[in-house]
């Protein structure tokens, strides 16, 4: 066994982890935005080694995203447990930009959750819940009575009671903290914890990219008053530079271990080919320590390193998912995700068994619909994926292929599409800031019908190919730059996905696209 663990311990986008510990069981969540199920679960005995157990949002009847905007729908989530009962509560953002507060529950993290109870008058994001004898409390943000103007991220962080019973906030709403610095960068992500002689609130601030912060202040009741810590912000990377190889730190959750041991997570991003992260916002693990009733992050340097000493529980690992999916099982593996709420069966494991079918849906990727798209996150810097599908384009408008989505306005279509003579094409088409241009085209000879798909990313260097016959491939653009997928680019809060495209581009169709199998792996 390695006496050190590797960073981050959830590669790609898995931003604003919450944690909990249940026993010699740890669960964390994180934030899923405008993608499907939403609030993945996972489990880990050893704090590095995770794995996927299910989505806390994973029924249609759960979650509605029709029509929102990238990087709207489901924010941070935090997850707790208590009496036999977790507790994951989060914030919706829908279409019309409206926000509001619900909390789902379970007996078990991996089955099935409870559709969600709405919380009354419960303003602001990034909810959380705190648990004292049988008393619980919600803590959220909000934007202050009377709010200064000169400061357009003036916020505050309150608290209210929370009825177990009838799932809705009683009592007064009271105001603890109001951040480190007035008007500095939005006061968010609360998580309140009771060590010793002290409650300690721990916060987000600075916003969520380079000036992101955590901070935290103190009381000896839960009420207040606060003190702030005297060496705020207790992490941060936004002095480090932009050349910094992690970058936009914050959003974190502490955890004891059972053995007395104390660890963050907490959001962070890989920067590459500049200042550009791909892969979103990361979750990493840092030691942290109590001295004189503050904490210390990552003793000795104060910044999330690459390597850590292990914590001092015994190493758990799980099997390793395969990097290849056949498609061979009843449902699709949990890795895969939709955009937005799939309303429709656009797909398939059964009507061939052995492979996944895709129909061809009117919706294109550049719309803010539901259109037939299932993706996994990419989560390697230097990546290859290849997949088998079986289409020929009946019609000029039929594509069927792979994407690689940062959002509506920003991805790559890798496609087979018709032509105008009738014959098939091999396409790659940029979208970039809602202006469409074809990279390359390559017309096919006749074919029966089979195609092979790969495309492998070197930093921002993205290389497209495909092949008629196993292993012939046939470069159809090399050296393209991928920083269209960049957040710095896209904007938003999310991460780059690759997977399953097939589109009718507004008409009817009864065509399908079958892919036989996927396949992802990083270095």
């Amino acid at each position: 066994m390695s006496s050190t663990f590797r960073n981050p311990i959830i590669p790609g986008f898995y931003p604003d982890p919450s944690i909990c510990r249940v026993g010699d069981d740890y669960y964390l969540v994180t934030s899923t935005f405008e993608w499907f199920p939403g609030v993945p679960i996972f489990h880990s005995r050893d704090l590095v080694h995770w794995r996927q157990i299910g989505h806390a949002l994973h029924r249609p009847s759960q979650l509605n995203l029709d029509g929102v905007a990238p990087s709207s729908g489901i924010f941070a989530a935090t997850i707790r447990y208590h009496a036999g009962t977790f507790y994951v509560i989060t914030t919706l953002s829908d279409a019309q930009h409206k926000r509001r507060n619900f909390i789902v529950k379970a007996t078990d993290p991996a089955g099935e959750w409870s559709d969600p109870y709405v919380l009354d008058d419960a303003p602001g994001i990034d909810p959380s819940l705190f648990f004292e004898a049988e008393r619980a409390w919600y803590a959220g943000n909000r934007t202050p009575t009377g709010a200064d103007h000169r400061f357009t991220s003036q916020r505050e962080i309150w608290l209210q009671e929370l009825d177990l019973t009838t799932m809705q906030l009683v009592g007064e709403k009271i105001v603890l903290w109001t951040g480190m610095t007035r008007g500095a960068g939005v006061p968010e992500a609360p998580h309140l914890y009771h060590v010793g002689d002290y409650y300690y609130l721990v916060i987000a601030e600075g916003g969520t990219f380079h000036e992101h912060c955590v901070t935290m202040a103190r009381s000896r009741t839960l009420i207040g008053a606060y003190e702030d810590c005297p060496h705020n912000p207790i992490l941060t990377h936004r002095h480090l530079g932009r050349d910094y190889p992690i970058s936009n730190v914050g959003h974190a959750d502490l955890i004891e271990t059972q053995h007395g041991e104390w660890w963050m997570v907490v959001l962070g991003s890989r920067p590459y080919g500049g200042y550009f992260y791909n892969l979103g916002r990361e979750t990493w693990l840092v030691p942290v320590r109590w001295e004189d009733d503050w904490l210390i992050v990552s003793p000795g340097s104060g910044r999330i390193e690459w390597e850590y000493r292990r914590p001092q529980l015994p190493e758990c690992r799980f099997p390793s998912p395969p990097a290849c999916d056949h498609f061979d099982t009843p449902h699709l593996a949990l890795s895969w995700n939709f955009l937005r709420t799939p309303r429709s069966p656009f797909w398939s494991l059964s009507e061939r068994p052995g492979w996944l079918r895709l129909k061809l849906m009117p919706e294109r990727l550049s719309e803010r619909v539901n259109p037939a798209f299932i993706g996994r996150r990419q989560q390697h810097i230097h990546f290859s994926a290849r997949a088998a599908m079986r289409f020929t384009p009946a019609y000029a408008h039929e594509c069927a292929g792979l994407a690689l989505i940062q959002t509506d306005n920003f991805h790559f279509r890798f496609v087979c599409t018709g032509a105008p003579s009738g014959a098939a094409v091999v396409r790659l088409e940029q979208r970039a800031d809602g202006e469409e241009t074809v990279i390359a085209e390559h017309a096919l000879p006749p074919f029966g019908g089979m195609i092979y798909w790969k495309v492998e990313a070197h930093e921002q260097a993205y290389h497209f190919a495909y092949a008629l016959a196993p292993e012939a491939w046939v470069d159809l653009a090399v050296a393209v730059d991928g920083r269209i997928l960049s957040t710095q680019r896209a904007g938003g809060f999310t991460g780059a996905y690759i997977g399953m495209y097939a589109s009718s581009n507004g008409a009817a169709s009864d065509n399908a696209a079958e892919f036989d199998w996927f396949e992802y792996y990083g270095w």
